[in-house]
């Protein structure tokens, strides 16, 4: 019986400094498991926001490209028939949004759904300007009713998705 004593004697101290070793060593490397797992979130959130600020610069482009006031100075070619300027102005704003279309993924859905209502509002105008043309009308004609229809507008379609992109970059920081 003493000899059991004797080897419990240097067995428990042995086996408490084993265990207390054991939880300190554990709850270390958890707390280091946990700084990387930090680092990592961290470094993939500044990426996102990289991401997301690309993306934002490149609606407040397309919206900028597709206003109504550069389309048409910038289309507009001498001897060119409404119709036809009609039909470029459509033409390159549904090409202008298809090449952006995969940014609605950096951005929250009210924003994408206000960034296509300024597309399809903007086309709306064109189309508006359009009908109220004939066959002989210039592109300067229907340059000159669709600033006309836009000036009667309090904002136009872009600038209001242009202020909501500006929102919720300020939600951002």
């Amino acid at each position: 019986m003493e000899t059991v004593l004797d080897i419990l004697k240097y067995i428990l101290p042995s086996a408490i400094t084993f265990a207390a070793v054991y939880f300190v060593l554990q709850k270390f490397l958890d707390n280091e498991h946990r700084k990387q797992l930090l680092l990592l979130k961290k470094e993939a959130q500044s990426e996102t926001i990289h991401l997301r600020l690309q993306a934002f610069e490149r609606l407040v482009l397309f919206l900028e490209r597709s206003s109504l006031d550069k389309l048409v100075l910038r289309l507009h070619k001498p001897g060119m028939s409404a119709k036809l300027m009609q039909a470029e102005i459509t033409r390159t704003i549904n090409e202008e949004f298809n090449h952006n279309l995969t940014q609605q993924v950096y951005i929250s859905a009210t924003t994408w759904d206000i960034i296509k209502k300024a597309k399809d509002e903007t086309i709306r105008v064109v189309t508006l300007a359009g009908t109220q043309m004939n066959d002989t009308s210039t592109a300067a004609d229907l340059g000159q009713k669709v600033f006309e229809i836009m000036g009667r507008l309090e904002a136009t379609p872009t600038q209001i998705a242009i202020n909501q992109i500006k929102k919720e970059i300020r939600q951002l920081f």
